[in-house]
């Protein structure tokens, strides 16, 4: 994925059940976290040569059929926004731009990835649980930067 990709990504996103988009989740932050992370992220347009295997045809070219974000901080990976559309679940997609992203980390020796769902995305939690992740035993903690 490149910051090329947006229109596409955020729109995928912005149709996804249990999404949660916010304020940095702009054109603008989202390029400054692909430049961060330069190759980590992936995107899965219909009908368009993948690196992920194979083209994903049926919808025009250019509409996402899934993406993720990717990065890490060198100690640990992340993962954004993982979405599939409806029509492309349950064909191994997701595991597909999930293994490019583990890939990338792997690259640069990061040896653990965290991701961030909401409780309430039953579906998004079901997903994670079914393909492996734990649930840590540490909470989270959030404060505002006042820009």
């Amino acid at each position: 994925m490149v910051a090329a990709d947006y229109a596409s990504a955020i729109a995928l996103w912005q149709r996804t059940e249990g999404m949660g988009l916010g304020e940095s989740d702009t054109e603008a932050a989202i390029g400054a976290f692909l430049a961060r992370n330069p190759g980590c992220s992936a995107i899965a347009l219909i009908g368009a040569p993948s690196r992920l295997g194979r083209p994903y045809a049926l919808m025009p070219t250019g509409e996402a059929a899934g993406v993720v974000l990717c990065g890490h901080d060198g100690r640990r990976g992340y993962l954004h926004h993982l979405a599939v559309a409806p029509g492309y679940r349950g064909r191994g997609l997701a595991k597909a731009l999930i293994a490019f992203c583990f890939a990338r980390l792997a690259e640069v020796a990061i040896q653990k990835c965290n991701i961030y769902v909401y409780r309430e995305n039953e579906p998004g939690v079901a997903f994670w649980r079914h393909n492996g992740w734990a649930e840590p035993t540490w909470k989270v903690f959030q404060k505002r930067v006042e820009c």
